[in-house]
């Protein structure tokens, strides 16, 4: 994981914790993805479908919170634009 996609999912973190309106399971959703994420970008040469649906449900997550939380939704954005970037 190069110096990039660290610092884009530190602040999707930072966001996630500074969330108070986020339900508890939309919470946990969140956080799996973004283990998800960082085992993906550990282990290159992963399976691409896999890596595809992940991306998609990111990317079908940013939609979600766009309109009740906009600063999650655009963090989400650039986390897929940064796994986009490392050709994910």
């Amino acid at each position: 994981m190069n110096t990039e996609q660290r610092q884009q999912l530190a602040q999707t973190h930072q966001t996630l914790r500074q969330m108070e309106s986020v339900n508890t399971g939309e919470r946990e959703l969140l956080i799996s993805m973004l283990a998800d994420i960082t085992r993906l970008l550990g282990q290159p040469g992963e399976d691409d479908s896999a890596n595809q649906s992940l991306v998609d449900r990111l990317d079908e997550l940013a939609v979600h919170f766009e309109a009740e939380h906009p600063s999650l939704g655009a963090a989400l954005r650039r986390v897929v634009d940064a796994l986009g970037k490392a050709g994910i």
